[in-house]
């Protein structure tokens, strides 16, 4: 399954990529599952993906749980929680 991923904020300057287009392996199913098979990229991405570190996750611009199931073609977005004032 193709993706659209997009890395925002600090996520985005720890990884030092805004968005790429990733092919998944079909074990790959939920936005979760994503979420840990991006982790193995390395050490600053098991950092900046870790459990404990709050993240948004968000599947074609709807906020997402870990449980959200993936499709073809989907855009997954991950940023930090942001405050406003």
């Amino acid at each position: 399954m193709k993706i659209q991923l997009r890395f925002f904020a600090s996520l985005r300057e720890a990884l030092n990529v805004s968005q790429e287009t990733l092919e998944l392996p079909a074990s790959i199913a939920t936005v979760g599952e994503l979420r840990i098979f991006l982790r193995a990229r390395g050490p600053v991405w098991a950092e900046a993906l870790a459990d404990g570190r709050a993240l948004r996750m968000a599947f074609n611009q709807e906020l997402v749980n870990a449980d959200a199931a993936l499709a073809e073609g989907g855009e997954v977005a991950f940023f930090p929680p942001v405050t406003g004032g």
